[in-house]
């Protein structure tokens, strides 16, 4: 099935994220999550994002945002740029990082809390933890208010 062309996206609430190529790891340990959420935080900043919820997975990540179509691309593309930048100059590799560009689905009012709940649960569902509150790289260790 051929995918929406973003220009045909609304504004409003996105389930969005990204894969590493072949589905290699996209952190490699604790301080790559924490630049990516620091660059995560300056991105919801810079592109008026709203940000429900977030998972960081070993080999991707989701994010559930508020977001104008323009700002969750123009910010998913420095989010993703930069972060692929630092990584592989800290461990001296080149090319893609990512699989493929950011994937992004259009969510509505009365998917929003079921989407953030998806999105938490995927360590708990991956074997990873017990309980959504135990895995330490999703929205439920932060204040996203």
């Amino acid at each position: 099935m051929a995918r929406i062309p973003r220009c045909a996206l609304p504004d409003g609430s996105f389930h969005a994220g990204t894969r590493g190529v072949a589905q290699m790891p996209i952190y490699r340990d604790n301080e790559d999550r924490l630049v990516f959420l620091r660059l995560l935080a300056v991105a919801t900043a810079r592109f008026d994002w709203t940000c429900h919820a977030f998972c960081l997975m070993s080999n991707h990540y989701h994010l559930v945002l508020d977001a104008t179509r323009q700002n969750l691309s123009d910010g998913l593309q420095v989010l993703n740029g930069f972060y692929a930048q630092g990584f592989n100059g800290k461990y001296k590799r080149w090319g893609h990082l990512f699989g493929d560009r950011f994937w992004s689905r259009s969510l509505q009012e009365e998917d929003l809390e079921r989407t953030c709940l998806y999105v938490l649960a995927n360590p708990v569902r991956a074997g990873l933890c017990e309980r959504i509150t135990d895995w330490p790289w999703s929205a439920c260790r932060y204040d996203l208010g």
